[in-house]
C-alpha cells in the first residue's frame, strides 16, 4: 500500500491550493479515504472524509464552504480543493486509508502566509 500526496505549498491568505493524493497497492475504489492535518504543537486533526464511491463527505467545521474533498476511482487519486485558506490552515496535510487497517501517507506541507 502506498498513497503520496501532492500539492502544498506556500500561498498567500485568501488564496487556493489543490492536494492530490495518489494510491497504489490496493483496490483504492473500495476504500473510504479521509484528508488529515497537523499544525505545529497540535494534534492530528481529520479535515475531510469521502466515501468509497464519493457520494458522501464530511467535512470540519473550521473547513465547511471553503474545502471540497473529492475523488477520481479511475484514476485512483483523491483531491482536497482549498479555497479562501487562512493563515490557522497552516499544517501538514495528509491522505489516510480508513478500514481494517489504517494507511498513511508521507504529508504535503501547506503554509498560508504573507
Amino acid at each position: 500500500v502506498q498513497l503520496v500526496e501532492s500539492g502544498g505549498g506556500l500561498v498567500q491568505p485568501g488564496g487556493s491550493l489543490r492536494l492530490s493524493c495518489v494510491a497504489s497497492g490496493f483496490t483504492f475504489s473500495i476504500y473510504h479515504m479521509s484528508w488529515y492535518r497537523q499544525a505545529p504543537g497540535k494534534e492530528r486533526e481529520l479535515v475531510a472524509g469521502i466515501s468509497s464511491g464519493g457520494g458522501l463527505t464530511n467535512y470540519a467545521d473550521s473547513v465547511k464552504g471553503r474545502f471540497t474533498i473529492f475523488r477520481d476511482n479511475t484514476k485512483n487519486t483523491m483531491y482536497l480543493q482549498m479555497n479562501s485558506l487562512k493563515p490557522e490552515d497552516t499544517a501538514v496535510y495528509y491522505c489516510k486509508r480508513e478500514g481494517d487497517t489504517d494507511y498513511w501517507g508521507q504529508g504535503t506541507q501547506v503554509t498560508v502566509s504573507s
